[in-house]
């Protein structure tokens, strides 16, 4: 019995940790579904190689797949970045244990080098395609001390869940649709408008996201009761960051395999 408990105990610390940090699975293959369908035919057939015919919609979920692996610990700052809404993070100390952005710098300088293994460039491809998700979600850019939102309890139609948790996860799952569902029926953009999403570099993104994150934090009071009305005021926008986060991706992704 005493092992069971402590079985369960373990089980509850995973499951928390990994779902309280990120887009939920769906979520992050709908990115990179996005992403998938506008990569060049250089940067997909290299990609296609590099990961052995996975897509990046399945691997888009590796870097919380191994959060349960105690010797990638190391990786776990990557995943969001703190700092003041009335700072850029140009104006900060980075982190001496990283970042999402130094997590996204790195994995491009790793997949960029011609000195790497196979296995360090899918490894890092994988990450990177998961971090670009993960820059996208505004309470990655949220505050320290609340945990980017893990800490604001509230109820989501009548149970309990947190604010980050609304946002990765409890949204996009109770809108019913799967990641292919949600990336086909993402706004349909032209050359022009596409060019603009992914117009600036990282930087810009995460201080776009760190804008977003202040709008979230004010949607909602502690304790504050979620249903409907809150889902028809904020799913548009959860699903304009999924497109954001899979167009500019690609365009990493392009400018990587050019």
């Amino acid at each position: 019995m005493k092992k069971l408990s402590i079985l369960l105990l373990t089980l509850s610390i995973q499951f928390s940790f990994s779902n309280d940090y990120d887009w939920g699975k769906t979520g992050h293959r709908a990115t990179g579904e996005v992403a998938q369908q506008h990569l060049s035919r250089k940067a997909k057939k290299a990609i296609y190689k590099i990961l052995d015919g996975e897509s990046l919609a399945l691997v888009s979920t590796y870097a919380d797949d191994i959060k349960s692996d105690r010797s990638y610990k190391a990786f776990s700052p990557w995943h969001y970045v703190n700092f003041s809404a009335d700072e850029k993070y140009t104006d900060i100390t980075p982190s001496e244990h990283g970042d999402v952005i130094q997590g996204i710098r790195k994995c491009i300088e790793v997949i960029k080098d011609k000195n790497s293994t196979e296995v360090d460039r899918a490894f890092y491809l994988k990450f990177l395609v998961h971090l670009m998700g993960d820059l996208h979600q505004p309470l990655h850019v949220g505050h320290a001390e609340d945990k980017g939102g893990n800490d604001i309890q509230v109820q989501w139609f009548g149970k309990g869940s947190n604010l980050h948790r609304v946002w990765d996860s409890n949204m996009i799952d109770d809108y019913g649709m799967s990641y292919t569902e949600i990336a086909a029926n993402l706004p349909v953009l032209n050359k022009k408008e596409i060019k603009q999403v992914q117009s600036g570099d990282i930087l810009d993104w995460v201080e776009e996201s760190q804008k977003l994150a202040a709008v979230v934090y004010g949607s909602v009071e502690k304790g504050e009761k979620l249903s409907y009305r809150y889902s028809y005021d904020y799913l548009s926008v959860v699903e304009d960051q999924l497109q954001k986060g899979g167009l500019r991706l690609a365009k990493v992704l392009n400018d990587l395999f050019k």
